[in-house]
């Protein structure tokens, strides 16, 4: 890091006029592919079908729900630790680690939510060649085998998955350099060596070193790599699968691809600045969790490791593998597809949970129960949210706020990006341009909206400002391999990055929140994390040197948690700062698996192109799959400027998205709504009106995400596993199980081709209530008005049809059910409905869940929680039953009895029953009869 500050500044400038300026595509040649990675190389050297791994079962040892076996290296007679454990719920749990290391491996702390329960395993037999477990149930098998070792799950005469079936189990242990003298080694020489668990820390130092084992240089970056190799690596076989989903971030498509002859999809956070589409490179975040899905079962793999790792996709049949002598025993046949998967990480141990659904829903469950559930968005956080990098002064974000009340649309956050500090220092304002930040939020508190400020996590080196003079101080900054403070430049010029990791300074970032320390903050201010990669625009690959430590641990161990713990003491601080009463707002960049317990993801840096329109629906449908629900585009593109089609289409596709919020570039034309002419502004304006009529059930879908992990945004398979013509659909999607949703997204479209699943069941217009059969595709004719939305038969929505200036505006308004029935002529729903924005929906149980049917011509609402507690002014002010007979009468016969006749109309050309003014209260008991 020893660079003259003249040089630095030269490099600065010329950094941040390269990154300013409006790039045309990614420099690839800033990141690495496999073969530029070192210890990627060597692992995809392995060749397949020669394991060198051995279990030792005579070091077999079980006790109750933990069985420990020693596995040795017949190469090096390096000997590792299996550990298997059977966890609640129909989970596996594998660890691999050094029996002996010569220092502890990392493990990822924080990221699970509890140490997982387990239950009992027993043997069923043994013999040299094997074990086999019992895994509860009378089916469900664990196949230990020795040489090479391998394990097999199966459940009857069904093979689920295989673990090193390929043989590229690979574990590189910890070993002192061959020019070092060791203490190892000098146990060795005082006559030790005889330990045969020490053989692998005598014998490994035979194995010939390759480039990049103890130093690996990536353009004008060196790694150290002090610990020497330490990768490690596991692949899994699915036998009868041929879809498999999920880690993300990439911009590619839902279903991933296979990887041989190309790089593997790479999970290693950084900042890639204007991305490409449809390759495996890098994104902001990387969660390690990967789906598989075919019409039989749906099953999950979480490899908890956070240091950069490869993952290799490889499709193929059973019996061109090892692992087809398998599945030729127990299935009798070979002839079936199989997908491989290889996970490649740089350190750490190996730590896997294997879920084992079988349905989609069951391994949702299964994740949220490792690593949590989505957090419950406050109800305004689910409105439409304007910002731009940036907002120039107080002036322009009253006069921007004032234009959507001109032109009558909605939104309930206005942003600022990082020109509203005073010199990129975070926690302040730019005395010049907002000088009374309090009065520019009670402006917006006023109209019941609020604003969201950007805190990033590189600090300002300036002894002047009190959040780096603080942090220095205390020693809580990352420091370099030599014990310095580790500075990189970022948009303040020289910085600081705070070591998140030490919980000690999350607590003292989460205090900086408060009221009386973060100046001109106030209730209505929430927060965006950015950078937090974390990006260095002078740091390799745009980030930080892997040598650089957190503690005692290398920055390579655990580079994927940085931002994960910047949005948790994020969050954290805007709980604290309201005695823990209000929810916080936190988006996030940067992520990782767990992210989703606090707060927001966006997919970054896009550009405003048809085909990043397109990327947004399978990269927010990735992150649902593990977890992260709460995900959207930047609306028009952050890069370039969008045509009138594009961004009315971008609209039209983001207020169906879960996080919806328009942003720019500095260098682009301004482009609020109101900007692309009268036509087009009442286009958008009718697309985020659309998204207030839904916000009723928005918030229900949120709340079960939190509930039970299940996403918001599903790709058709999650609600129709065994239709396999939903398995690589990605340009419609699901939103819950009732709303179906296919965006227009090619320029000049007169038409869309929407495939409405499920055989015989029915899917209504959302616009104009017309019945379609399921299990068809059907071709939608489409004008610039048009956003092909359907409602899929046998469910009931909620929506609020009186439109204000923002959610909070709208909250005692009255309720609209759509009503939708099936053949059968049956329906079914839900309403949630709390304050919005506290935690006493949890902890003092204040929420209304009611459950709405329709059977038997009887619309009925009745109480899901007894035992909850809170009251509503808002009522339902009308009923739309589509699908439906004419009625003589209609009746509401409230909960004490009493009757009134309702005013109805029917259409009879759509089916269509619309009953107006029941009246009664949106969490009270009644029952609407139809006669």
């Amino acid at each position: 890091m020893a660079v003259t500050s003249d040089r630095m500044r030269l490099v600065y400038t010329a950094l941040v006029s390269l990154l300013v300026g409006v790039a045309h595509a990614v420099d690839r040649s800033n990141f690495k592919t496999c073969e530029q990675s070192a210890f990627c190389k060597r692992q995809r050297e392995l060749i397949p079908g020669q394991s060198p791994y051995r279990a030792l079962l005579e070091t077999l040892e079980l006790s109750g729900t933990r069985l420990t076996l020693q596995l040795i290296n017949d190469n090096n007679k390096v000997r590792l630790l299996l550990e298997l454990y059977r966890l609640q719920g129909n989970m596996t749990r594998v660890k691999i680690n050094e029996l002996k290391p010569l220092k502890p491996r990392f493990e990822v702390p924080d990221v699970l939510i509890t140490d997982p329960p387990t239950e009992p395993m027993s043997v069923v037999t043994q013999d040299e060649n094997g074990v086999v477990l019992s895994l509860g149930g009378e089916n469900q098998r664990l196949i230990v085998s020795a040489k090479p070792f391998r394990l097999d799950i199966i459940e009857g005469p069904e093979v689920l998955l295989s673990l090193n079936s390929r043989g590229l189990l690979s574990f590189e242990h910890l070993r002192p350099r061959k020019d070092t003298k060791s203490e190892t080694e000098a146990d060795h020489a005082e006559g030790k060596e005889d330990d045969p668990e020490q053989e692998g820390e005598k014998n490994g130092n035979e194995e010939e070193d390759k480039p990049g084992m103890w130093e690996e240089t990536f353009k004008s970056h060196t790694d150290s790599k002090p610990n020497g190799p330490t990768s490690v690596s596991l692949d899994f076989s699915f036998p009868g699968v041929e879809h498999v989903y999920g880690i993300p971030e990439h911009a590619d498509s839902l279903r991933l691809r296979n990887t041989d002859g190309g790089d593997p999809y790479r999970l290693y956070n950084l900042d890639v600045f204007q991305y490409e589409l449809d390759n495996p490179m890098s994104l902001y975040g990387g969660v390690p969790v990967l789906l598989s899905h075919s019409p039989h079962r749906t099953m999950g793999l979480f490899w908890l490791n956070a240091a950069e790792t490869w993952v290799d996709i490889s499709s193929n049949t059973a019996g061109q593998t090892m692992f087809g002598k398998m599945v030729d025993y127990i299935q009798g046949s070979s002839d079936i597809p199989q997908t491989d998967v290889r996970w490649i990480s740089e350190s750490g141990i190996i730590d896997v949970f294997i879920m084992l659904g079988p349905k989609p829903k069951d391994v949702f469950t299964q994740y949220a129960s490792l690593t949590g559930t989505q957090a419950f968005p406050p109800l305004s956080t689910l409105g439409y949210h304007q910002c731009r990098w940036n907002y120039k002064d107080q002036e322009d974000v009253q006069s921007v706020d004032q234009g959507f009340d001109e032109h009558d649309i909605p939104y309930d956050f206005i942003w600022l990006d990082i020109e509203h500090t005073d010199g990129k220092r975070y926690f302040t304002w730019d005395p010049n341009t907002f000088p009374q930040p309090k009065d520019m939020l009670q402006g917006l508190a006023n109209k019941k909206r609020k604003l969201v400020a950007i805190v990033d996590p590189h600090i300002k080196v300036d002894s002047g400002y009190k959040i780096y003079s603080e942090l220095r101080s205390k020693g809580l900054f990352v420091k370099t391999k030599d014990g310095s403070d580790y500075e990189g430049w970022c948009w303040p010029g020289n910085s600081g990055y705070p070591d998140f990791t030490n919980p000690e300074m999350r607590a003292w970032w989460a205090s900086q929140f408060a009221y009386d320390q973060y100046e001109g903050s106030m209730e209505n201010l929430f927060v965006w994390n950015d950078m937090n990669e974390p990006s260095i625009f002078n740091g390799p690959e745009v980030s930080m040197h892997k040598d650089a430590l957190h503690g005692s641990v290398e920055h390579r161990d655990l580079h994927n948690l940085y931002g994960f713990y910047v949005q948790m003491a994020t969050a954290q601080g805007l709980i604290q700062r309201s005695g823990g009463v209000e929810r916080p707002f936190v988006l996030t960049r940067s992520f990782f698996a767990g992210s989703q317990r606090y707060g927001a993801v966006w997919t970054g840096d896009n550009a405003a192109e048809w085909g990043h329109l397109k990327a947004s629906i399978p990269m927010c449908l990735s992150l649902g799959l593990v977890g992260i629900s709460q995900c959207g585009a930047d609306v028009g593109g952050f890069f370039k400027h969008p045509s009138a089609e594009l961004l009315v289409r971008w609209y039209q596709a983001g207020a169906y998205q879960p996080f919806f919020r328009g942003h720019a570039h500095i260098d682009t034309p301004r482009r609020e709504p109101w900007l692309f002419g009268p036509e087009n502004t009442a286009l958008i304006r009718e697309a985020v009106q659309q998204r207030y009529t839904l916000l009723p059930y928005w918030y229900l879908l949120f709340y079960k995400a939190h509930r039970t992990g299940i996403p918001v945004m599903r790709p058709l398979w999650v609600e129709f596993p065994e239709d396999v013509d939903t398995f690589a659909i990605q340009d419609e999607f699901l939103l819950g199980r009732d709303l179906l949703v296919h965006p227009v997204a090619e320029e000049g479209a007169k038409g869309v081709t929407a495939y409405l699943p499920g055989k015989g069941e029915v899917w209504y217009d959302a616009h104009t209530f017309q019945k379609h059969e399921g299990g068809q595709n059907l071709y939608i004719p489409v004008t610039m008005s048009s956003i092909p939305v359907f409602q899929r038969g046998g469910s009931i929505i909620c929506r609020k049809n009186r439109v204000r200036r923002s959610s909070s505006c709208m909250e005692n308004d009255p309720y609209t059910l759509y009503v939708a029935l099936s053949p059968q002529g049956t329906a079914a729903g839900e309403l949630y409905i709390d304050d919005g924005h506290t935690f006493n929906f949890e902890t003092q149980k204040q929420f209304i869940h009611r459950s709405l049917t329709f059977s038997d011509n009887k619309l009925t609402s009745s109480n899901l929680v007894l035992d909850a507690k809170f009251s509503t002014s808002a009522w339902i002010e009308k009923v739309v039953i589509a699908g439906a007979s004419e009625p003589k009468a209609v009746t509401l016969k409230n909960s004490d009895g009493t009757e009134s006749s309702l005013e109805f109309e029917f259409d009879a050309a759509m089916a269509t029953l619309t009953i107006r003014k029941p009246g009664v209260n949106a969490g009270a008991d009644w029952t609407i009869l139809l006669k």
